[in-house]
């Protein structure tokens, strides 16, 4: 079967630097932890194929002739890797890694994290309010409170490693013999094992859970920020920590504010013998409506500004962005005849000291389309 493309497999450009390497070897590597990947029957093998392009662009050399003959120059220059010699997938993960592998262990290991996104209003946002998010887990199994034996039933000590959790093991690698200790086969680590597995986790310890929690979200927070609850993820290893919960905010548009950063813009639509002769009109607010007084001969696009009137600052306290309304002069579509009579009457007063813009078009247009 063709292999494919390392940088394809590690997701790298073909630029990529030593440190971009080993952080997207890393990231895919505890992606595939079989906890957490259960489903997928082929995460041994996923791991292999990105732990040999690792091998291969990490070297320079075996990176170099990659890069000019693909896989093929590999094989015909004796430099490919083989990872046959690897009892299993936690040997592997061990040599790059270091530690008892996946599944067990050799120490405690932390969980990995968890994301969850929630969507919340504008109003929301501005006000700060709790949210209840549901996400799932890989946690300690509720029927054998994670120690894998049918409640009820003995756990022995391990005959292959005696309960030590550990055996001594030598490994062909692309870089010569490894001897190295390696997390026992059967116990995983534990040093013991269940007489009889629990018939929900099936002598895992954990299992797959749906947590509820509430999330406190501040005034203020921005469409994409995070919030982390710690120890709210995936369970750890051997009594390890859990990992964290990283909570994604969603805000949902508005249809009557624009945010820009702790600013709010909003639209008000002004009727053309308003603009030119003043108003006072009535203008939406996250606080409730509020009177504006419109200056006679606003021009379309003319800003008005409301101080304190946008969102909370998330990171100082009492201060508030704020509302910039922008005037959306309306000219009439259909007039009766009066006003037809009448707009022919001011027409025909009209002069040029009172018809001319203060700014040409093309400043006008140079202004817009520099920002």
């Amino acid at each position: 079967m063709t292999k494919r493309d390392c940088y394809e497999v590690l997701g790298v450009g073909r630029d990529a630097g030593e440190a971009e390497l080993k952080k997207a070897f890393r990231k895919l590597a505890r992606e595939l932890h079989p906890d957490v990947n259960n489903h997928d029957p082929q995460a041994e093998e996923k791991f292999k194929e990105c732990a040999e392009a690792y091998e291969i662009l990490s070297d320079p050399a075996r990176r170099q002739v990659y890069d000019r003959h693909g896989h093929d120059g590999l094989k015909r220059g004796g430099q490919a890797p083989n990872y046959d010699g690897f009892g299993s997938i936690s040997d592997l993960f061990e040599t790059f890694f270091g530690g008892g592998g996946f599944g067990g262990g050799m120490g405690a290991r932390g969980g990995g994290d968890v994301q969850a996104t929630v969507e919340i209003t504008l109003e929301q946002a501005a006000a700060g309010t709790p949210v209840d998010v549901r996400y799932e887990v890989v946690d300690r199994c509720e029927r054998c409170h994670g120690n894998g034996a049918e409640p009820g039933t003995p756990i022995k000590t391990c005959h292959r490693c005696n309960g030590n959790g550990v055996l001594q093991a030598v490994s062909r690698t692309p870089f010569g013999q490894i001897a190295r200790t390696v997390s026992c086969d059967v116990c995983g680590g534990d040093g013991k094992v269940a007489e009889k597995r629990c018939t929900r986790c099936d002598g895992r310890g954990r299992e797959v859970l749906t947590h509820a929690v509430s999330v406190d979200i501040p005034a203020g927070i921005a469409e994409g920020q995070r919030i982390r609850l710690t120890g709210r993820g995936h369970a750890g290893d051997a009594g390890g920590p859990q990992g964290d919960l990283f909570v994604h905010v969603a805000i949902a548009p508005h249809e009557r504010f624009i945010r820009d950063g702790n600013d709010l813009v909003t639209v008000l639509d002004v009727p053309a013998p308003m603009a030119a002769l003043g108003t006072k009109l009535e203008v939406p607010t996250l606080d409730g409506p509020e009177d504006i007084h419109i200056r006679p001969g606003t021009q379309p696009g003319e800003a008005y500004e409301l101080r304190g009137r946008g969102m909370p600052h998330l990171r100082r306290p009492g201060r508030r962005g704020d509302l910039r309304v922008i005037a959306n002069v309306i000219i009439p579509r259909q007039l009766t005849d009066e006003q037809k009579r009448l707009m022919q009457q001011l027409a025909e007063t009209m002069t040029d000291s009172n018809t001319k813009s203060e700014e040409s078009m093309f400043a006008k247009l140079k202004r817009v389309l520099q920002g």
